[in-house]
């Protein structure tokens, strides 16, 4: 534990975001906790991950959230890490919030000069029923901009997207390449 390369995510704090100002110090070994000197708030460095308050190895959940991301079977990993179901699905649901929370702040929230986007449309059979997703990616960058789901493969759906990607490109001349759906005409 080094309280000098952390810093302060206390939003009141005058000192947040400053590193190496000593103004961190280490509250609880034990808990992993430290203490920032200017508005007497502790924290711990997990604060605002997938971690915080789990008592988990955080190798063991990557570990399992990179078998979810590649397919692996729930009841695998259940078995192959002598785990709890219930546990598997929160850590899961977990990262899935972390990363949509970084894509919002990191993405969404900024305006790109994305020049050239490619959109398209998958079809998703679930045991709910069929679903589709239209999906939006910065062609030059590869930066995933969005996606969104609906019943239906229509105008909806399509001007959802649409409305996605204009809340993220810069007033600038913009390239849109589509499969030719009907819907992308009116846009």
């Amino acid at each position: 534990m080094n309280p000098q390369e952390i810093f302060c995510p206390n939003i009141e704090c005058p000192a947040r975001g400053q590193i190496g100002k000593g103004n961190v110090h280490i509250h609880s070994q034990k808990d992993k906790r430290y203490i920032c000197e200017v508005c007497q708030q502790t924290f711990t460095t997990t604060k605002g991950t997938i971690f915080y308050r789990l008592r988990s190895d955080p190798m063991i959940v990557m570990c399992v959230n990179v078998l979810l991301a590649y397919g692996c079977p729930v009841q695998a990993i259940v078995k192959a890490f002598l785990l709890d179901e219930r546990m598997v699905r929160d850590w899961h649901a977990r990262a899935g919030k972390h990363c949509q929370s970084v894509h919002e702040h990191f993405v969404e929230n900024s305006q790109q000069d994305l020049q050239q986007v490619q959109a398209d449309e998958i079809k998703v059979k679930t045991q709910k029923g069929t679903y589709w997703m239209a999906l939006a990616m910065a062609v030059r960058t590869r930066l995933w901009l969005g996606g969104v789901v609906s019943r239906k493969r229509d105008m909806d759906l399509i001007q959802a997207l649409a409305d996605k990607v204009r809340a993220i490109a810069l007033c600038r001349p913009l390239l849109l390449a589509v499969d030719g759906l009907a819907s992308y005409g009116s846009q």
